[in-house]
């Protein structure tokens, strides 16, 4: 029982002791004329779907929720977002190439086609972000209608 109390004190302490390891969570100013959806002029219901579904992980407009901020979750969830936005960052969208941006065009379409996105994992602590089949299908038109126009 002795060596058991130790093992909880131990952990405890350690707990405690990752909870001064910073994680930083400051988002890069948003430059408008760079913006997806300032460049594109998307409409509103169509802004109103990726706000709450793709940019907490897709945009430097990320919204920490408050169980952001213990370690060690704080650590995954800014290693899911620093991937996010590695993959695509609408916060970026005209600093890309115009093959870059083919690709993530199609590949935003495949994946929420595929309900692989928004994820599972996000959508079960963010009800909202669990989008309708008409959301996903506005979503995916908007997507294709951009890559036909090949204005991109």
């Amino acid at each position: 029982m002795k060596t058991f109390l130790n093992i909880v004190y131990w952990f405890l302490i350690v707990i405690a002791l990752i909870q001064f390891i910073p994680v930083d969570r400051t988002n890069k100013p948003i430059d408008q004329k760079i913006n997806f959806v300032s460049v594109f002029q998307t409409p509103k219901n169509v802004q109103e779907i990726l706000k709450k579904a793709c940019y907490d992980c897709h945009s430097n407009e990320t919204v920490y929720p408050k169980y952001a901020f213990v370690a060690p979750i704080s650590w995954s969830i800014k290693h899911h977002i620093n991937e996010g936005r590695e993959h695509l960052n609408f916060s970026e969208w005209a600093n890309y190439n115009q093959d870059l941006k083919k690709s993530m065009l199609e590949n935003s379409a495949k994946s929420i086609k595929s309900y692989s996105m928004p994820m599972p994992g996000y959508i079960a602590q963010h009800s909202e972000a669990n989008l309708t089949k008409a959301e996903r299908v506005l979503l995916v038109n908007y997507f294709e209608e951009i890559l036909k126009s090949g204005k991109y």
